[in-house]
């Protein structure tokens, strides 16, 4: 947590260890069920999604040297699945989101937006996140495999409670290997895993004006306010929170978001951003440099190049009732960090209330960070009093 962040000198930019390879597991419950929807839902070639999404994490963990993952749009990714929408149209979304956040960040309206919107309300983004992921985790993910999936999930919690922030045993590979054991001994099919097994690489897309602006319609509008709290302000504020003596910018984090969105649609990738859940989900489980999110990426890039003819057949074998308890710790990371606004009563219960807004409501994270930051200033004005 903020507390515990070691001085620079003690931090390489890069390192491959155990804590490393235990961090890279962090933020695997929110990325894979996004993807294997995204894929089901849109006739995606698995191949590009998963090599790009690759070669994503891959840039990040290098270009920052601290463990800044690349998750897939959520709320874009949630639009697809439900709506079915084409390939074409997410490669066009995608593209006007990436020119969207360059104009943001070469203008710096991104800085003033930074400079508006105050911390309770970052933290209240946070919370609102934390909520959505443990509701996936407790209602959907630990319930998946009936009996058999509770009784291996309240094992991988235990050990998860024992061993978290044990730099010799990291808690996620203890974890993630009993989901590897019990999806080889109960889940796995030998001759899916062998019709898998092939050499496959990206195609080359161009997309069209008007899929570009279908794109921005449908999936980049209701997209963006998301990315601006969660991605770019809230992601900033954990760099803050764990990485002090290494400070970011608002504008740097939106210039590269921006750089994998102009890269991605051409290459057959999903649109992604950074995502201030996803540093959590690497920290809080051993994280500490670029290393845990190159290792992430390189796991990706050979699932893409080898085995992506028969991905989502192939990632069944996985139980989900252990990503359940790999994203309900991160959730419970994410919650943790009200703690620093928590002597403040009228701060605390703002961010209570833009959480619950961000979690509960259509647009939630638009609503949230609007009414939050309004109801902020009215508070600094006198003009509502909230909590005393």
């Amino acid at each position: 947590m903020p507390a515990t962040a070691s001085p620079s000198a003690a931090r390489p930019r890069i390192r491959f260890d155990r804590n490393e390879l235990a961090g890279a597991f962090g933020d695997l419950g929110t990325d894979l069920p996004l993807l294997i929807g995204v894929i089901a839902a849109s006739g995606l070639d698995s191949a590009g999604v998963l090599i790009m999404f690759g070669l994503m994490q891959l840039f990040s963990g290098l270009w920052y040297g601290m463990p800044m993952p690349v998750q897939p749009l959520k709320a874009f990714a949630a639009l697809v699945i439900a709506q079915k929408i084409p390939g074409r149209v997410i490669f066009g979304g995608g593209l006007a989101v990436g020119v969207g956040m360059l104009l943001l960040s070469v203008t710096g309206l991104i800085d003033g937006l930074a400079r508006l919107v105050p911390k309770p309300v970052i933290r209240g983004i946070q919370f609102g996140l934390a909520l959505q992921l443990s509701t996936l985790a407790l209602k959907q993910y630990v319930p998946a495999d009936g009996l058999g999936g509770y009784a291996l999930a309240a094992a991988a919690f235990l050990i998860t409670v024992v061993l978290l922030g044990n730099r010799r045993w990291p808690a996620a590979l203890v974890v993630v290997s009993l989901g590897v054991i019990y999806g080889l001994v109960f889940q796995l099919d030998f001759n899916s895993a062998q019709q898998a097994l092939g050499l496959r690489l990206p195609s080359w897309h161009v997309p069209q004006l008007a899929d570009i602006l279908a794109g921005a319609v449908l999936l980049a509008l209701p997209q963006i306010p998301l990315s601006l709290g969660n991605s770019v302000l809230a992601t900033r504020q954990v760099v803050q929170d764990y990485f002090p003596e290494r400070p970011l910018t608002v504008r740097k984090i939106s210039f590269t978001y921006a750089l994998m969105n102009l890269v991605n649609p051409f290459l057959g990738g999903f649109p992604v951003c950074h995502g201030s859940g996803g540093m959590v989900g690497h920290y809080t489980f051993g994280g500490r440099t670029g290393g845990s999110v190159v290792i992430y990426g390189g796991l990706f890039l050979v699932l893409g190049l080898f085995f992506s003819q028969g991905f989502q057949q192939l990632v069944q074998v996985f139980p989900l009732p252990i990503l359940g308890v790999l994203l309900f710790f991160e959730a419970l990371s994410l919650a943790a960090l009200l703690r620093d606004i928590s002597t403040e009563r009228a701060h605390l219960l703002l961010a209570l209330l833009t959480g619950i807004l961000c979690a509960g409501l259509p647009y939630g994270y638009l609503v949230g960070l609007t009414v939050g930051t309004a109801l902020y200033y009215a508070m600094q004005r006198g003009w509502v009093g909230l909590g005393k």
